[in-house]
């Protein structure tokens, strides 16, 4: 994330929790000569463009859309998607375009990408060969805008894509500043994601002279969330999603105020070891932390699980803690309104409303593909995914949905550098995903049956990094 941030900085790789084969494109690209721009040729006078409903915008004429060319030119922020994919992710070339930033009007100020200190920013994307699709997607974590740049938007953009992403109107570790009454700060991510779902079609049928023929969702960990809603809540605006390990919030449960708490009092006791320690390890695997995971949780304790608590609860439950905002950093179990204490099911009524206003169904309206990683413990799959399957295939809408359990992903492909011979990146898979997702809206050929992917014998980087197949290895 960009360098000034709100109080409770933390690194940008921190926040990307809560928060990751080439594709057949559309119908309407395949027929002979793709459309350029309308005729208009490079660009095509990017000034008379005008995003509906935005409060500013600044377009631009640029000489290559993907990060190949943007992070020089200064049309994308590095520190947006830092630690979010491999380091020898490859990067497209060779997409000319427009590019608009802005901002929808909006009260909060956390994001300063720009130096304009303004929420509710967005990236649009014109290539100037363009397939006839639009692909719109939120952020990761509490990242910004650009947060989808490597890992989605420079390989959409080089199959053809027009490509619009959102802040989802508010940012940083003290998001939960945002919004009159618990909740409202998360469920202003949904509003925001439809807002540029609706603009960003309008923008392309003003450059393009033509609407699009498609537009689908995509998105990791909190991404992936915001395809599941809109699917569920507005999928009149979309044709499909392809949902990237997606964070899932149920009334309920179970959701992640009631299995990061567990794992807040019994991890430091199992990394003391001694006499304890097996009890410890066998408390995180109830509280959904699969067996085979040890290695990852000493670093996902230090950066991920006590900040991601106690800010999404704080968004949720601020009562918990009374005058104190977002609890005590690393409490011990015991402390007064500690967070490793902290139990869900035994809250006011109160705070159910509020995850209310952001929980999910099940009930999509349009086809959807889920993959998610086996040994993600940010997200434990078991207490994710797998119940958000259930929950589709419980509302009647098995027959719009495939799943894809990937042994061996986490929650940050970047960790595949850390841990060469034990994860595998989920980034090739997503491709995989979204391919299939075309075949299926284009020629009606059904994805593979929902499936657990299997970890491939070879453990190369490159192999691995290049080839996610969806129906073996």
């Amino acid at each position: 994330m960009p360098a000034t941030h709100p109080p409770r900085r933390i690194s940008a790789l921190a926040l990307t929790a809560l928060l990751v084969t080439l594709a057949a494109v559309p119908a309407a690209a395949k027929q002979p000569g793709a459309d350029r721009g309308g005729g208009a040729g490079h660009c095509g006078s990017p000034a008379r463009l005008q995003v509906p409903g935005a409060e500013r915008q600044e377009a631009a004429c640029l000489a290559e859309l993907t990060t190949a060319g943007t992070v020089s030119s200064g049309h994308t922020d590095p520190a947006d998607w830092a630690g979010l994919t491999p380091a020898g992710l490859t990067t497209p070339r060779g997409v000319p375009g427009i590019q608009i930033d802005g901002y929808f009007p909006d009260s909060s100020a956390t994001n300063t990408n720009h130096g304009w200190k303004h929420d509710a920013q967005f990236v649009i994307r014109l290539p100037d060969r363009w397939n006839g699709g639009l692909v719109v997607a939120g952020t990761p974590g509490v990242r910004e805008q650009y947060a989808n740049d490597r890992a989605i938007g420079d390989w959409v953009l080089s199959q053809g894509y027009a490509f619009a992403s959102t802040d989802k109107g508010n940012t940083g570790a003290a998001f939960y500043r945002d919004g009159a009454e618990p909740g409202d700060a998360i469920a202003e991510w949904n509003t925001r994601v439809t807002q540029l779902t609706r603009a960003a079609q309008a923008v392309a049928a003003q450059r393009y002279h033509r609407p699009p023929a498609r537009t689908l969702a995509t998105g990791m960990s909190n991404g992936g969330y915001l395809v599941r809603w809109q699917l569920e809540n507005h999928p009149e605006l979309y044709d499909g999603g392809v949902d990237w390990e997606g964070t899932l919030w149920r009334t309920k449960g179970p959701n992640l105020l009631g299995f990061l708490p567990p794992a807040l009092r019994a991890y430091p006791t199992y990394a003391a070891g001694g006499e304890g320690a097996d009890k410890a390890r066998q408390e995180m695997v109830a509280a959904g932390f699969p067996a085979g995971s040890e290695f990852l949780w000493p670093y996902h304790h230090q950066v991920y699980w006590d900040l991601t608590q106690r800010i999404y609860r704080e968004e949720l439950d601020p009562g918990y803690d009374g005058a104190t905002e977002a609890g005590t950093p690393f409490c011990a179990p015991g402390t007064p309104a500690c967070d490793a204490d902290y139990a869900y099911a035994t809250r006011p009524r109160e705070v159910r409303d509020a995850v209310r206003k952001i929980a999910l169904t099940g009930r999509i309206g349009k086809p959807l593909i889920t993959l998610h990683g086996t040994l993600d413990v940010q997200l434990p799959i078991s207490k994710d995914s797998d119940v958000y399957a259930k929950m589709v295939r419980g509302a009647g809408r098995g027959g719009l949905f495939r799943y894809y359990r990937v042994e061996g992903g986490t929650h940050v492909d970047s960790l595949v550098d850390t841990f060469p011979g034990k994860l595998r990146p989920l980034v090739p898979c997503h491709r995989s995903a979204f391919t299939a997702m075309e075949a299926w809206l284009d020629r009606g050929k059904q994805p593979p049956p929902s499936r657990t992917v299997p970890r491939p014998e070879t453990t190369d980087p490159a192999t691995l990094l290049a080839r996610c197949r969806l129906t073996g290895q």
